[in-house]
């Protein structure tokens, strides 16, 4: 994203100048005072000065490539994460509750008032400064609801400090007004340098993606606020409309480009964070994804799975014998992004067949690769350059229709130009022109049993395996109401067999042995010759007790085979309850602000026990 900036001679003079301005206001929380050296008419009295400034802001922008590894309901980890696992989270452990990127914002909003910069140009940068407050305090609201407004840089001798948390009325709505002039004062349209600049389309998008946040959380919530759930959903609806009739934009044909490109797609992407070999900016998505040990080694579950339809339009699980298809067999003709999301048969690295790591990072058979490049030399490494989108076409679709469907407005035209567009890009080939009339039971009673109205159904499968792994997903569960997904289990493939071994792609030769003695093991070794077969068969012990703390297998009924599954033994250790909608308060900000009062459920000390 910087690239650009930093490049340009007189913008590096202008950011040296800005850093030793802002050193003081990085180093602040909501109780200290930020004290700057540096004559602030340097920055403030140019169009050069105000874009140097702006560029700090982006600090705030998160990193995808980690963003949602734990906290998802559609993936196993290496270990249960604290928030969910019972009796690890509390006041004392959480986390969040940092003002220094808010301070840096007003900062600049406060004193951008030099009247040697146009108004028109002060204006544009002001937009960018307030949509990065929207960026932060929509962030913050999420995590912890109500919360303290602050629109100035504070002073230690501000009442402020030791006030208490604002409604969350109250900062929404201010939230949607700073996401309104943004959009409608950034200049900026086009993005040279790549897509990794916020453009007028991008404060469009986020106010859509926060307005349907909102009203879906007030309408499954039941919040009785004064601005209704309805409201936010028109202006989700509005937002949106805003992007798909005026920006330009449109569906990448490839989806799997959209996230291995060191240029993204701009077609699509409306934002994107970039990186450069040039500059020495890497991120290590590769390193993670091939990895059993780095990061969370997550693997997708097979209910999630079973969610991809079928290239015809229908769900996978109306197949008869659906339950016992094997690594290969479940993949066919199926819609395409799963082929652009996992190692799936035919998955090629250095012009190789790559089947997932089943002795290493595949514990569950589903091994992830939408983030990933297909070259194996950035393996173990940090040296990865592809982009990473933060804001694309398809979820602003998939925002216009979701609020239209919550509103009981979509039309089969609407449907045609969101969900049917986004199917077709997949190479789904039915259902494509009208609305859904008959609700997936497989779908709703896995993972929403409450909604009744096909529509929204599918709206919400296509939500998920369109933006799965992008970071989304740990949100779109807060604002259903749905965060109890987070305790499934952790099931896999269907292995037809263990203690023998697996032709798992089809192509006439064995690819692993699940055994559960090596006794087991040297028999099956046995059965095909394993010296011609050494080289590319892999062996993974498994074992048949749900306490073991290594892969399992469990029956898949009538005497068919077996399912891996992982961690089993600790189902029952996971825990939701209502409360975990917000995180706790950090003990530590009440101690310094006694006004500030705890989230309800996590006061004196209690943890998450699912309560």
């Amino acid at each position: 994203m910087k690239k650009d900036f930093l490049n340009n001679k007189n913008m590096k003079n202008y950011f040296f100048i800005l850093s030793a301005a802002l050193i003081s206001l990085y180093s602040c929380d909501l109780y200290e005072a930020p004290v700057s050296n540096v004559d602030k008419k340097a920055i403030f009295s140019s169009a050069e000065g105000l874009e140097a400034y702006t560029i700090s802001f982006y600090n705030a922008l998160p990193n995808i490539v980690e963003a949602e590894q734990t906290l998802v309901d559609y993936g196993s980890q290496m270990s249960i994460n604290s928030y969910v696992f019972q009796g690890a989270y509390s006041e004392t452990t959480s986390s969040g509750w940092d003002w220094s990127l808010l301070r840096n914002i007003n900062y600049f909003i406060v004193n951008c008032i030099d009247p040697a910069v146009p108004e028109a140009t002060r204006n544009n940068y002001l937009g960018i400064a307030r949509f990065f407050r929207a960026y932060f305090y929509f962030d913050k609201v999420k995590r912890f609801g109500d919360v303290p407004w602050i629109d100035k840089p504070l002073d230690v001798d501000d009442e402020e400090l030791y006030a208490p948390r604002d409604s969350r009325e109250l900062v929404m709505e201010k939230v949607y007004e700073d996401l309104q002039f943004a959009s409608a004062n950034i200049t900026r349209t086009t993005d040279a340098t790549g897509c990794s600049m916020v453009t007028k389309w991008v404060a469009y998008a986020f106010a859509a993606r926060v307005s349907l946040f909102e009203g879906t959380f007030r309408k499954y919530h039941n919040l009785s606020l004064t601005t209704s759930a309805d409201t936010w959903l028109k202006r989700a609806e509005e937002n949106a409309s805003q992007v798909i009739n005026n920006s330009g934009k449109s569906l990448n044909a490839s989806y799997r480009a959209l996230f291995t490109s060191d240029n993204p797609p701009t077609a699509e992407t409306l934002m994107a964070v970039c990186y450069s070999a040039a500059l020495s900016v890497y991120h290590n998505a590769n390193w993670l994804w091939t990895s059993s040990t780095m990061g969370s080694a997550e693997n997708l579950i097979r209910s999630f799975v079973n969610t991809y339809l079928q290239k015809d339009g229908t769900p996978y699980t109306s197949r008869a014998g659906w339950q016992y298809e094997d690594f290969y067999e479940e993949f066919q003709n199926r819609d395409a992004r799963l082929a652009a999301t996992l190692r799936t048969p035919g998955y090629l690295r250095d012009g190789n067949i790559a089947l997932p790591e089943f002795n290493g990072y595949a514990r569950l058979g589903y091994q992830p690769i939408k983030l990933c490049v297909d070259a194996t030399n950035k393996d173990g490494k940090t040296e990865n350059t592809n982009a990473m989108p933060l804001f694309r076409y398809a979820e602003t679709l998939l925002t216009y229709a979701e609020a239209k469907a919550e509103l009981g407005t979509l039309t089969d035209a609407d449907w045609a130009k969101t969900i049917g567009a986004l199917r077709a890009r997949a190479g789904i080939t039915g259902g494509l022109d009208t609305k859904p009339t008959e609700v997936d039971n497989y779908l709703k009673e896995t993972y929403f049993p409450s909604i009744n109205d096909p529509v929204l159904l599918e709206i919400r499968r296509e939500r998920a395996i369109e933006l799965v792994l992008e970071g989304f997903r740990f949100d779109d569960l807060r604002r259903w109401k749905r965060g109890e997904l987070l305790k499934m289990s952790w099931s896999g493939m269907y292995i037809p067999a263990i203690n023998e071994a697996l032709d798992v792609d089809h192509n006439g030769t064995p690819d692993v042995i699940y055994y559960t003695t090596d006794e087991a093991l040297d028999a099956a070794k046995d059965a095909i010759d394993w010296n011609t077969y050494a080289a590319s068969c892999v062996t993974v012990k498994v074992s048949q007790d749900p306490a073991a703390t290594t892969i399992q297998v469990h029956e898949a009924g009538d005497g068919k085979g077996y399912y891996l599954t992982w961690r089993t033994q600790e189902d029952f250790r996971r825990v939701w309850g209502n409360k975990q909608y917000f995180y706790p308060i950090p003990s530590l900000v009440m101690v310094k602000n006694p006004n500030i009062k705890q989230n309800q459920g996590w006061e004196n000390g209690a943890t998450n026990d699912g309560n």
